[in-house]
């Protein structure tokens, strides 16, 4: 049985067919709700149901509290209609007239700058080029029918090689794919671009970026975006990981740095290593954006790694930095592995 939906305060409707969940109804639809995982562990879908009752499908605790639930909140990407509904949420003009696509393309170099992360260069089929954001992502499609998401970390000005860079899960069928089997002229196929992860450009607000891990590799494509197109607005990288190495690209925000007078670089250790010699930051990646800014009413905040870092700066900023809510934007990295047997 189909559902209404209501989006508010834009008004616009939408048939949610049975089975189906509110997010890929509006999606369907051409209303570009805010997203980033689709599986219930980043929380940037979540929104408010005013009318209706909903289904609130399989998630992860961290990214819908019990608390959130009383009071309305739903993850869209779950969430399944049981009733015509009304939900509140701030559409994404940006992304609605971007096409998705299912491409092929052909692995044409794989870089390996730490142990434990591989550089992709995708090249796509002559006289093909993908339309995308900076900061959007692209589902790599297994021949199992398994999917993988990853971020594009190339800019769209830079598109001549789509650049993905993938951290070895253990387990992880596909990175270990990457780090044992995959060759160059390997053949892969993808869907995208995907996801509301990108920057806003409407804004005069200083940006502050956090990344974890290969969380990097979004937030590099924002950056290069914003240096070829000249912002000008005070931006702040804090890149954290547990060891030196890594921060697999640690030479290339330093020489943003030098480059541009309105970007500063923070990276952060967790847990440095003795061999590291260590001498910066360390501990929690939101922790020291907390140590820098005793108010962050009237800045932009653009987080993406791991989901226990998004969700602690999220948490940190909003009730204790006086962030407004509809300036954190995030897209949190989850993992598949191989399934247990």
């Amino acid at each position: 049985m189909s559902h209404k939906l209501t989006i508010m305060p834009s008004r616009h409707t939408a048939t949610v067919m049975e089975g189906e969940t509110i997010l890929d109804a509006a999606l369907r639809e051409g209303y570009a709700l805010p997203y980033g995982c689709r599986n219930g562990a980043c929380g940037a879908c979540k929104g408010k149901i005013l009318d209706g009752t909903a289904d609130y499908g399989d998630y992860q605790d961290h990214a819908l509290t019990e608390a959130e639930k009383l009071e309305g909140l739903a993850l869209f990407c779950c969430a399944r209609p049981k009733t015509d509904v009304v939900i509140e949420a701030h559409e994404v003009a940006d992304t609605r007239n971007i096409p998705v696509k299912i491409m092929p393309c052909k692995v044409e170099k794989i870089e390996t700058p730490a142990q434990d992360v591989a550089v992709l260069y995708l090249k796509l089929p002559t006289n093909e080029r993908l339309q995308f954001l900076a900061g959007q992502y692209i589902v790599i499609l297994l021949k199992d029918g398994a999917r993988r998401a990853y971020s594009l970390a190339n800019a769209p000005h830079d598109d001549r090689f789509l650049q993905l860079h993938i951290r070895r899960v253990p387990g992880g069928s596909f990175s270990d794919l990457v780090f044992t089997q995959m060759h160059e002229k390997a053949l892969l196929r993808f869907e995208g671009p995907l996801g509301t992860f990108f920057l806003r450009e409407d804004s005069d607000k200083p940006i502050l970026l956090l990344a974890s891990g290969t969380g990097f590799a979004p937030v590099k494509a924002m950056l290069e975006h914003a240096f070829h197109h000249s912002i000008k607005r005070p931006i702040t990288l804090y890149w954290g990981a547990l060891h030196l190495n890594h921060l697999y690209m640690l030479d290339l925000p330093k020489k943003w740095e030098q480059e541009h007078a309105n970007f500063k670089f923070v990276p952060v250790l967790s847990e440095p290593a003795p061999e590291d010699r260590w001498q910066g930051r360390t501990g929690f990646l939101h922790q020291a954006v907390m140590e820098d800014f005793a108010d962050l009413h009237d800045y932009q905040i653009y987080a993406c790694g791991s989901p226990v870092m998004v969700e602690a700066a999220h948490q940190a900023f909003t009730t204790e930095r006086s962030l407004p809510n509809e300036e954190f934007y995030s897209d949190a990295f989850t993992f598949s592995s191989k399934p247990k047997t």
